[in-house]
Parts: structure tokens; C-alpha cells; sequence
């Protein structure tokens, strides 16, 4: 059964990422299209963008994440000496390099990792999580986030934010043309078929970042159970992290989480019910803890 949802997860995410990258190239292509007559043009933009992006974020993810959601790191074992010890047992288990470890000084129990590789990666916990949560717990949650780094979760995250970030640069691009009559060279262009396709390349630019922020959050979604299966696969303990779950799901919200980097937390740093399961960061905590009771 473990193994089983580990490759169901890995095969989702395949398709979600390339779905995601095709989402990517279908907004570039409708963009030159629309604006210079060549979808070539625009995906050739789209890919280039994606590039500097990745870049970019892959350089200093880590730094900004943490500043982001006010963390504080902690350079040796004297200071949190049972959390370090966890941490450093989950990497050896899990066959990864000592991540980076941060205290987020938030009453509220949660925990992330992020990073762009395993030899650069960090874990962050909250003050709440060392408070509330004894040793078997804590190790179910921090087997989830060494997991997230041994399944290169968080370059998979940091990719998404990045296509993302291209997807509303194409956009927020096509809607400067647009303001600025970029579109003038199809004055004389009357033909039917040429209208349908330039109609649906302005649906596709306007439909295309909300198409993005459903790929993001079904990736998110999938990730988060496959973490949880791999943390048991390195504590071969499902309770642990089923009641650290239970803990979780009934604590307050938290209060320096920041909004953006909120789907990296292992549940809702912010409590709140989207109107549709579509929208949400995490799988309902219900269906994770049903999960890991099958295991």
C-alpha cells in the first residue's frame, strides 16, 4: 500500500508539472499570436522568461522564504539539541545532507522545508510544533519535510512559482499591448478562421492565470501526500504523524505565516475553508490521516 500511493503520487505529478509547462508555452503562443502574428515568437518569450525566473528563485529561495515568515536560524545542537538530533536522524535515514534549521517564534504548531536542492535545503519549525508535539509526533512531521527534500518537493514548488510568476508576466505583457493598440496589424485580417483563433488566444491570456494557480495547487495537494507516505517510510511509524496531524488540525492559525509560501507549511498556516476544494493549499487533514491509517 505505501509503495503503491508512492508511484501513484510520482505519476500525478508528472502529469500535473506537464500540464503546467504546456499551460506555459499555450499562454506564450496565444500572446505572440495576438500581439505580433507569430506564436513562435511568444514561446520562444515564454521559455526565456521561465528561464530567468528559475534562476533567480533558485538562487536565494531559502533566504527569502525564511525572511518571508520571520525565521530565525539556528546554527547548533546546544541551542534546540532534541530537534536537532531528530533532523539530523530523518536526513541520515532519508539519505540526504543535514538541512539548514529555523525557529519560527509562532504559538501555533506547523513546519516547512524549502530550498532548491538536498545539499541546500532547510527546515523550519514553529515554536508551537516544539511545544505541543513529544518526540514520536515531532518525528512524524519532521520525516514529512525530509521527505519533501529527498523527493525534490522544493524544487518542484520553486519551479511552479516560477512558471507562475512567467504566466503573469505574459499577461500582465499582453495587457500592456492591448492598452497601447498592439494589435493594429490585423486591421485587414477578415478571415473566419483567424478571428476563432484569435479569440480563443485572448480567452487563453485571460482564462491562463487562474488555469496556473489550479496546477500550482493541485501539485501542492499531491506533493502532501506523497510526503506523508515517505515520512512513514522512514519512521515506519503512521502514528506518529497521524496524531501530530490531530494536533495540528485543531490549533489556532498562525500569525507571521506569510501568505505566499503558505502551501509549503505541512497544513494551512491559516485555518481558512476555500469555497471549493479546488483552492485549497493541502489535501483536507481528514483524508491524510484516512491515508496513513491504511498504511
Amino acid at each position: 500500500m505505501l509503495f503503491n500511493q508512492i508511484a501513484q503520487n510520482k505519476r500525478r505529478t508528472f502529469y500535473v508539472m506537464l500540464g503546467f509547462l504546456l499551460l506555459v508555452a499555450l499562454i506564450g503562443a496565444s500572446l505572440g499570436y495576438v500581439f505580433w502574428n507569430s506564436a513562435v515568437a511568444g514561446v520562444i518569450l515564454a521559455i526565456v522568461l521561465g528561464i530567468f525566473y528559475m534562476i533567480s528563485m533558485l538562487a536565494r529561495s531559502t533566504e527569502i522564504v525564511m525572511n518571508m515568515n520571520q525565521a530565525v536560524e539556528i546554527k547548533s545542537e546546544e541551542e534546540f539539541p532534541e530537534l536537532w538530533h531528530i533532523i539530523e536522524d530523518m536526513a541520515l535515514v532519508g539519505k540526504v545532507p543535514m538541512p539548514r534549521v529555523f525557529i519560527i517564534e509562532d504559538p501555533s504548531p506547523n513546519a516547512f522545508a524549502t530550498g532548491n536542492n538536498p545539499e541546500h535545503s532547510a527546515v523550519a519549525v514553529t515554536r508551537g510544533l516544539l511545544d505541543r508535539l513529544n518526540r514520536e509526533e515531532l518525528e512524524g512531521v519532521i520525516a514529512h519535510e525530509v521527505s519533501h527534500i529527498r523527493n525534490y518537493d522544493i524544487r518542484l514548488q520553486t519551479t511552479a512559482l516560477a512558471l507562475v510568476a512567467v504566466i503573469s508576466a505574459l499577461v500582465n505583457l499582453g495587457g500592456n499591448f492591448f492598452w497601447w493598440g498592439g494589435d493594429r496589424r490585423r486591421d485587414n485580417d477578415n478571415n473566419g478562421t483567424n478571428v476563432l483563433v484569435l479569440l480563443l488566444s485572448v480567452l487563453v491570456l485571460i482564462l491562463g492565470p487562474l488555469a496556473a494557480t489550479l496546477a500550482q495547487m493541485a501539485l501542492s495537494r499531491n506533493r502532501e501526500y506523497l510526503a506523508d507516505a515517505s515520512g512513514v517510510e522512514l519512521t515506519r511509524n503512521p502514528q506518529g504523524l497521524i496524531n501530530a496531524l490531530q494536533k495540528i488540525s485543531v490549533s489556532e492559525p498562525m500569525k507571521n505565516a506569510d501568505p505566499s509560501s503558505s502551501s509549503l507549511y505541512i497544513a494551512n498556516p491559516f485555518k481558512d475553508k476555500s469555497w471549493t476544494h479546488l483552492f485549497d493549499t493541502h489535501p483536507p487533514i481528514k483524508e491524510r490521516i484516512a491515508r496513513l491509517e491504511r498504511m
